[in-house]
């Protein structure tokens, strides 16, 4: 395209969409690499590459470093079930415990608990078990109790 043909206004709304465009991928840049936002009902545990050091992070706008990383947990109430074809299957309505955040860690290790398993060829159930529903749904049904997980009620419908 010949820009001496065209006229200055178009000239000029050329570089403002191309300023426009810059300016909104230095934006989203800016908000992966330096903020965070944490729902009412979720809890961030942070990780901080470079030293180690984990701590908890609460509701809100929060600031961090691009070399922390904070992945979220639901603390809202959760159905996890063994489904099957069957007419026995069982359900347990669980709750991830906050305060034992460190025990979880400690048991579990550190990485994106909701990346875990994204790439999944489950394709014969209802619902396909990734993330921290299926890590909790381990821990529900394991011959261990655990500190960070509160199992608030059972259902068993075996006949």
């Amino acid at each position: 395209m010949n820009v001496r043909n065209l006229n200055p206004r178009a000239i000029w709304r050329m570089a403002l969409v191309r300023r426009s465009i810059v300016a909104l991928a230095l934006l989203v840049c800016f908000r992966v690499s330096f903020l965070t936002y944490c729902e009412l009902t979720e809890i961030g545990i942070a990780r901080n590459l470079i030293t180690g050091r984990t701590w908890l992070v609460t509701a809100g706008w929060r600031f961090k470093l691009p070399w922390v990383f904070i992945p979220h947990i639901d603390t809202r109430p959760m159905l996890v079930s063994v489904e099957s074809a069957g007419h026995g299957y069982s359900a347990k309505l669980v709750q991830f415990v906050p305060e034992e955040w460190e025990s979880y860690v400690r048991t579990e290790g550190f990485y994106l608990w909701w990346w875990a398993n994204r790439i999944s060829f489950n394709c014969g159930y209802r619902h396909e078990y990734r993330g921290m529903r299926d890590i909790l749904r381990g821990y529900a049904y394991g011959s261990k109790k655990y500190p960070f997980l509160r199992i608030i009620s059972e259902f068993d419908q075996a006949q």
